[in-house]
């Protein structure tokens, strides 16, 4: 009779409660699915909720997460800490002691997963993170197994459903930023320092995995660009949709001539396109392969099960591939980040002044004659067309809390490279008859043809 595969749970916290959850809900599927019983022999947590179900079925439980890794008798690690340390170094004291490691930290395979797959490698053992991104979308498991037959032109995503949600509450509800986050926290969708959701370093993190899987390139979190949403205005959110958009944010990875593109920020889609219809907590990627054309993938991107699930598929993954002949990895098993040597592949992030994009302007003229002339010609001088202009009437834009005197002109622009569309803000900033700042957002149509 096969063995129980034996897991040491690092945390006990929103995912880890999950993951014993699913594991005692579904344990007889699961055994049926991969073969043998999957059990948590050892559990690691300073603090945790004793409601939680299937707790009863833990082996053990102690506050010292450094002999859970020791434990020789923990087959694989399941990492949910959370943050760069202590988790890095638990995870590689784990791989060191030839134990095979499940993660959900998004952080830790960003920052530091070129360093623990090599460790891992070298250990013969295997790590996988199917749960870092997307939550319980199988978004990695598609680009690493399912589109392998593809080259990968791009992949955009929502991939924080926090930003996403407070997006949605500016569209439907006409609330401000502020507004939108204080709801967003008051439902537990955003922590009290909401910063690594609305800055997008958490989207960062997750698009520095995606663009790994679907171009065979390192793990490259210091080279993504990144914008979050708290300069979004109401205003803006509601002149996209007057013009047919939506405001996303949205984590890009693009192939181009010169390089790879990785950034972060908000951007206008078009209001036909799927990930325009992706509303509130909810997470979506669209991949395009030049096989296959575009895919999405859709559904919950955070919250207990639907993280745990994922955790769990990963827990299978490894139960199928050592069955019951002991606890070497097979050679036939997927490479973690796709490629069997994504180390190697040198193609340079392409700099931000390169990209190329359309974009939205919103500039806050002086309600006189000529001022549009002006604009256009400071435009023309650096070869950027318009798209698109919204000008509203000096009275609309005072009785909606406008400056006296002043009118909003907005530009769609055609695709420009940054470093042009850079310069002719700064001069656009300069007329005597622009207030204040420009506002900028990109603009991202997603076609199947790009």
């Amino acid at each position: 009779m096969t063995t129980p595969l034996r897991i040491g749970l690092l945390g006990l916290g929103t995912v880890g409660g999950g993951v014993v959850t699913v594991l005692a809900r579904n344990g007889a599927e699961i055994r049926r699915r991969c073969g043998r019983e999957i059990v948590i022999h050892h559990a690691a947590a300073k603090d945790y909720d004793k409601r939680i179900e299937g707790l009863d079925k833990i082996g053990r439980v102690s506050s010292d997460a450094a002999a859970v890794v020791a434990d020789p008798e923990v087959d694989i690690v399941i990492e949910l800490i959370g943050g760069y340390s202590p988790a890095r170094e638990l995870a590689l004291q784990a791989v060191a002691n030839k134990k095979h490691l499940v993660t959900a930290n998004k952080a830790l395979i960003a920052r530091h997963g070129n360093e623990i797959i090599a460790a891992a490698r070298r250990h013969d053992v295997q790590v996988a993170f199917e749960a870092a991104v997307g939550g319980g979308i199988p978004i990695l498991k598609a680009l690493r197994e399912g589109l392998a037959a593809n080259r990968i032109a791009w992949v955009a995503g929502i991939i924080n459903g926090t930003g996403n949600y407070i997006l949605t509450e500016m569209r439907d509800k006409g609330r401000d930023f502020a507004d939108a986050l204080r709801e967003a926290q008051a439902l537990g969708y955003a922590e009290a320092d909401p910063t690594l959701d609305v800055e997008g370093v958490d989207a960062a993190h997750k698009l520095a995995i995606l663009a790994a899987l679907a171009f065979g390139v390192p793990l490259r979190f210091d080279d993504i660009h990144t914008e979050g949403i708290a300069a979004i205005e109401r205003q803006d959110v509601a002149y996209a949709d007057e013009l047919g958009y939506r405001v996303k944010h949205l984590g890009i990875a693009r192939r181009a001539a010169a390089g790879i593109e990785l950034r972060v920020h908000p951007a206008l889609i078009p209001e036909r396109r799927l990930l325009a219809k992706v509303d509130g907590v909810m997470n979506a990627i669209l991949v395009q392969g030049n096989a296959v054309g575009p895919t999405l993938y859709y559904g919950a991107g955070a919250g207990a099960l639907p993280t745990a699930s994922a955790v769990v598929a990963d827990v299978v993954d490894v139960a199928r591939a050592l069955g019951g002949a002991g606890r070497q990895m097979p050679p036939a098993f997927p490479p973690p980040l796709a490629f069997p040597s994504p180390a190697s592949d040198d193609t340079p992030t392409l700099p931000m002044e390169e990209v190329e994009t359309a974009c939205y302007l919103r500039l806050q003229a002086a309600d006189r004659p000529g001022v549009m002339a002006e604009v256009s010609a400071i435009l023309g001088e650096r070869g950027i067309s318009i798209e698109a202009i919204l000008q509203k009437p000096a009275a609309e834009a005072q009785a909606a809390g406008g400056a006296q005197d002043q009118t909003p002109i907005i530009l769609l622009t055609r695709p420009v490279k940054e470093r042009s569309m850079n310069e002719a803000i700064a001069r656009l900033e300069a007329l005597p008859s622009i207030r204040g700042a420009a506002r900028r957002i990109r603009v991202e149509t997603l076609g199947s043809d790009e």
